[in-house]
């Protein structure tokens, strides 16, 4: 349920109602707009008396909400969220670029893609440490040497990094992460997402390779119902019938959670397609459909990387596109 106030309600008056729904056992999820205040009403709503909260001086109109994600729901909060990662800022018209390796393989390689793609325009760092690979023989990552690896590349570059956690029992690593990464493997790991919204950090959630948009904002609300309310989703691709690409990109997805929820939402094309060619021309099209950002995969030896070097673009192939997909901000802008 949500409880819209009227324009200029005093602040005693606003404190007394929320207090008085509290008393009633819910949680209250409040959003401060320009011109109103949303109060979005978390809990057993079922003996909440609508007519007599519409009914007074300060409401304007009381709506129930028939969705069960609520606290990402963009009818609590109607203004865009914004997710400060590092003093970097993302949804809300701030877009963010954020480029590296699949895998973090040695400081020399990592301080050398985070100088290059910077000098590009990116404006964070992504690197796995730790590599949920469908066959246990292949590179895991370097799990803890990579999260240092990882700060080197921060401090050597100024970009705030992003890589991936597996479970709980690795969260003490990542004390000094800018941005957590829950793949899609692991986005109804619901342990782990309830302790991620304990965090109050940012956390970078992408959507499974089989799981619909509702099953995601879902996973989603696990983290916000915890407390944590800086989530960016992330549309990585999703598994269909075609195998020429990784997985299908789901642009469609964008424009609709747009409408669904408040939160940033950034695309992967990357994953999606695993073809490194394909990965411009679906990048710029996540642009041009109102993507809050893009995470893309960049190796300066694609042919002898220890992790997805098929869909990774080479330092130079990424500068041109950066330059592409401000040429297209630019038009969608108009």
């Amino acid at each position: 349920m949500i409880v819209v106030l009227k324009n200029g309600v005093k602040e005693e008056k606003r404190a007394q109602l929320i207090e008085w729904l509290k008393d009633q056992g819910l949680g209250i999820h409040i959003s401060q707009g320009e011109y109103q205040t949303v109060l979005g009403l978390i809990g057993d709503t079922t003996h909440v008396d609508m007519d007599l909260i519409a009914s007074l001086e300060i409401v304007d109109s009381v709506k129930r909400v028939t969705e069960p994600f609520k606290c990402c729901n963009r009818k609590f909060h109607p203004e865009d969220t914004v997710v400060d990662v590092g003093g970097v800022k993302v949804g809300g018209g701030n877009f963010c670029m954020i480029a590296g390796p699949c895998s973090v393989e040695s400081e020399e390689q990592i301080v050398s893609i985070a100088r290059s793609v910077k000098a590009a325009g990116a404006n964070m760092l992504r690197g796995g440490a730790f590599k949920p690979r469908t066959s246990p023989y292949d590179f895991q990552g370097m799990q803890a040497d990579g999260i240092e690896l990882l700060k080197i590349a921060r401090q050597e570059t100024g970009l705030p990094i992003v890589t991936e956690i597996m479970g709980v029992n690795h969260l003490p690593l990542f004390e000094d992460v800018d941005l957590i990464q829950v793949g899609a493997r692991n986005m109804q790991n619901f342990d782990l997402l309830k302790e991620l919204g304990k965090l109050h950090r940012p956390i970078l959630l992408k959507r499974g390779l089989a799981n619909t948009l509702k099953e995601l904002l879902m996973s989603a609300e696990y983290i916000m119902a915890g407390g944590n309310e800086q989530v960016i989703l992330c549309e990585r691709g999703i598994r269909t019938f075609d195998d020429y690409t990784r997985n299908t990109l789901d642009l469609a997805a964008v424009p609709m959670l747009r409408e669904l929820t408040h939160l940033p939402i950034i695309v992967d094309p990357s994953h999606a397609t695993g073809i490194a060619r394909l990965v411009p021309p679906m990048a710029l099209s996540g642009t041009a459909c109102g993507a809050d950002g893009l995470i893309i995969e960049v190796h300066n030896d694609p042919m002898h990387a220890l992790c997805d070097g098929a869909q990774s673009l080479r330092p130079e192939e990424y500068a041109a596109l950066a330059d592409k997909v401000r040429r297209i901000r630019e038009v969608i802008a108009k």
